[in-house]
């Protein structure tokens, strides 16, 4: 399908010319990010592709690496999010190492949420519809719903996967590109 080849190009043009460019950036996010909290500045976490396979997606820290907080509230308010964290954030650089994912072809620019494998084991056969495309790095969720709970959004992802095209794809990208400008990330 011609779209997906234009899709997985993108992607690989993308990835490369962002991390050409930001590569420089991640060793002050690292040191910032070490100072602030000890452990890992980039972790992996496994996550649930495309035709439901496993892989692990990058980002970096910003919740501190020892589970005390109280996951009753939201994570922006349960004091598991460090200071450096609220700030990448807040901008999604947080995400910046997804971008080795995407180059990887695990990821795409845009497609479904990568979602945490305890999730998957609920889903309904209607739900796993989301795993026909590879999850994105934004999606329709993150530019619609992004204030709704992380897993409250399969609904969208299903809108996307019935609706994928390069129209779509780059409404999202350049809808994303304004919520990161204007700070409205994750905190």
């Amino acid at each position: 399908m011609f779209y997906l080849f234009i899709k997985r190009l993108m992607d690989i043009l993308v990835s490369i010319i962002f991390l050409i460019c930001t590569l420089w950036l991640y060793i002050p996010i690292i040191i910032l990010i070490k100072f602030d909290s000890p452990g890992e500045a980039i972790f992996g976490q496994w996550r649930v592709g495309k035709g439901e396979r496993l892989f692990r997606c990058y980002k970096f820290r910003t919740m501190i690496s020892v589970d005390t907080g109280d996951k009753s509230k939201p994570i922006q308010q349960d004091g598991r999010v460090t200071r450096i964290g609220k700030r990448l954030r807040r901008w999604s650089i947080d995400e910046w190492p997804q971008f080795w994912n995407i180059l990887k072809g695990d990821m795409s620019l845009v497609g479904p949420r990568p979602e945490l494998p305890d999730f998957v084991e609920q889903y309904q056969d209607w739900q796993k519809r989301r795993f026909e495309f590879k999850p994105g790095l934004t999606g329709w969720w993150q530019v619609n719903g992004r204030k709704q709970p992380m897993h409250d959004h399969i609904d969208e992802d299903i809108y996307y996967v019935d609706h994928a095209s390069c129209k779509l794809d780059l409404l999202i990208l350049f809808r994303t590109i304004g919520a990161v400008m204007g700070g409205q990330g994750a905190c």
